[in-house]
Order: C-alpha cells, then structure tokens, then sequence
C-alpha cells in the first residue's frame, strides 16, 4: 500500500497491484436533512431525495439522509410514500449545495390528517353498477360494499355525493350523502339501491 499526505491530510491513494489503482475522493459533502412535524404515533413517511436516497422516519423530529451531496451538488426532497390517513407537504425541499458544502438543515416536513369520502353500497343485484359523485369526479360502482373515491381531502371539507346514473331496473337512494370531514376518517356515506 502506498500513502501520500497531503496539506489536507492523509490519502490512500491506493494499492499498487496487477489490478490497477484505486484513487480517494476529496474534501467533506454536506448532508441533507431537517425537520419533521405532525406524524400521528404508530405511522411513517418515506422521503427520497434526487429520486434515489430513501428514508422511512416514524417520528417527529430532525431527520438527515444517509447519502451526502458535494459542493455545487443539488438536492430535490420528495415524498415517496405517504403515511395511512395523512398527507405530508415538503417545504425548501430543494435548491444547491454551496461550493463549502456546508450541510442543508433547512427542509420542513409537516403531516396533517386528511379524511376520505367513502361509503357503503347494498341492494345491488348482480351485474348491475349505479355511477356515483362526488361533484368531481365519478365513481362507477359494481358491487355491494364499501367504495371510496381517489384521494384524500384535509379535515373540515364538505362534501355532497349523489347518484349520477342510476342501476337497470333499482333505484338507488343516498343518505348523509353531504357534511364535512372530519379528522377521525372517512364519511360513512349510505347507498341503498332497490
């Protein structure tokens, strides 16, 4: 093994075998991190950062990815996967490491509980479907149960589902088909065809 110091500090510069030579990088990278806030207890959020780094946290405080950025490197944090019944926002999630590569500490991941527009279905007869709406966006439904539709909406949003094309031969009424969300779950939503 050979070694070179340099003003820096030492170096392995590298083994000299039939192989080759083997360099080391230089100076210091900054790491990306920050804060997280309003995780309910018992959930997770996966970041991911320039699409590649991942890190799962399960409680509220400072975070810091495992993978460092060089100087004049850039950095790009996301949400990958969203906790059950929350949505987290990224705040100064991206920008570019100074030429220093001085750490970024300045990301801010706040969660808030969101609530789901959903229901249950009964009296369907088989192979019939009754197409409901949430003033936006419909929602065909083929069997009795439960049904939700896309996304989610932050607590305290009013909703109004109603029946947009009814089933062949039934008729299907809707009950507590409008309110507002609450921040205990879903809307419980009552579609009874007969």
């Amino acid at each position: 093994m050979w070694m070179i110091r340099s003003t820096a500090g030492p170096c392995l510069v590298g083994a000299l075998t039939i192989l080759g030579i083997s360099g080391c990088g230089g100076g210091d990278n900054a790491t990306i991190g920050g804060s997280l806030s309003g995780l309910s207890s018992g959930l997770s959020v996966t970041l991911q950062n320039n699409s590649e780094d991942s890190l799962t946290l399960t409680n509220n405080g400072s975070f810091s990815f495992a993978t460092t950025i060089v100087g004049d490197g850039v950095y790009d944090v996301t949400v990958l996967t969203q906790p059950v019944g929350e949505a987290c926002l990224v705040v100064n999630g991206s920008g570019s490491v100074d030429s220093a590569a001085d750490s970024i500490s300045s990301v801010t991941v706040t969660c808030q509980v969101t609530s789901s527009i959903e229901g249950t279905v009964s009296g369907l007869v088989p192979g019939a479907a009754v197409t409901l709406s949430d003033g936006q966006v419909l929602l065909p439904v083929a069997t009795n149960g439960p049904f939700a539709f896309p996304g989610a909406v932050p607590p305290g949003s009013p909703y109004n589902v109603s029946v947009v094309t009814q089933p062949v031969g039934e008729t299907c009424t809707v009950s507590n088909g409008s309110g507002t969300t609450t921040a205990t779950g879903g809307t419980s939503v009552v579609v009874t065809c007969s």
